[in-house]
């Protein structure tokens, strides 16, 4: 890797020019931040945009969120997923008030006992709300260190999050830690995409150790096909993703789906909410449906009040 200082440049000066307007850019409010940096978990940004200032504007402040019934706010959530980060995001909002006297707390380890904050969603609080030069791992960021500092995302052995933190800890520049953060990000997003890089765009494909060996290794096959040997077509290695539909998860998501749909402060009966979660549901399958609701109740995304099922 070339010295700090080049990377540095190369990378803000696309950011510079590349950059997204995403609307929690443009705040160092450390509550809007903390929704935003929620709802980015494992959903695209396109669909959090709209739902971000939907919720914002139904519950403008910490005071608001913590204030409102769960039931809303589970409600608002409709159409992001992982519905337990709208509890968490609730609790977490809750606890700042109860414990921290309404005042966002701004040290890392006091964000981490925040409910459902974990090292990622601190660090970002603590960058990108009060400026302060930390480094944190999100899904883009990790994969622009790893092929950056370490190589392909095929080499072994493989850096573990340690030494990646590591490493972006020691690549941050003073003072700068908000804009570096963003254009890893950014980058990861855009650029230096999960199955599809585009290095040829890359501002730091100089620099960059996998993108050396991508190159070392088209060198070889050009030389061993010119010598007659057999040519090896490259492959883009496939994620393989378990089936998501017919999943727990599914399920999960699709009864909080059916009680969103009934009016506010309304309950399902377990006889009526069981063919809405599942097409096929019998009789035989209440165990699965009580246990699945109860999996729920402990996230505290749903109630049962005897044979009923509500928001909570």
């Amino acid at each position: 890797m070339s010295e700090p200082t080049a990377l540095h440049e190369l990378l803000l000066a696309w950011f510079a020019r590349a950059a997204r307007d995403l609307p929690w850019r443009h705040t160092r409010d450390p509550y809007r931040i903390l929704v935003a940096e929620v709802m980015l978990q494992q959903t695209q940004v396109e669909r959090v945009i709209p739902k971000y200032h939907a919720f914002l504007a139904a519950f403008p402040t910490l005071a608001a969120l913590a204030a409102a019934p769960t039931a809303e706010v589970i409600r608002l959530w409709a159409g992001l997923g992982y519905n337990r980060r709208a509890v968490n995001l609730q609790r977490a909002a809750r606890a700042i008030l109860e414990e921290h006297g309404g005042h966002f707390p701004r040290e890392l380890a006091a964000l981490r006992r925040l409910p459902g904050v974990g090292p990622y969603t601190a660090g970002a609080v603590a960058c990108f709300a009060f400026e302060q030069d930390v480094a944190f791992l999100d899904t883009n960021i990790r994969r622009v260190l790893r092929r950056a500092l370490h190589g392909p995302d095929e080499a072994v052995p493989a850096p573990d999050d340690r030494a990646l933190l590591a490493s972006g800890a020691a690549l941050l520049p003073p003072g700068r830690g908000w804009a570096w953060n963003q254009a890893l990000m950014e980058l990861g997003a855009l650029v230096c995409t999960a199955t599809t890089p585009a290095c040829p765009r890359c501002p730091l494909r100089g620099h960059c150790r996998a993108y050396a060996a991508r190159l070392a290794a088209d060198e070889a096959l050009v030389l061993a096909m010119g010598a007659g040997g057999p040519a090896r077509p490259r492959r883009i290695a496939e994620r393989k993703e378990p089936p998501f539909v017919g999943s727990r998860r599914w399920y999960r998501g699709r009864l909080v789906d059916a009680l969103r749909a009934v009016p506010a402060h309304s309950a399902l009966a377990l006889v009526e909410l069981g063919p809405r979660v599942k097409p096929d549901y019998v009789a035989a399958d209440e165990p699965w449906l009580r246990d699945l609701v109860a999996d729920l109740a402990r996230d505290g995304l749903v109630r049962l009040e005897g044979d009923a099922v509500r928001l909570p």
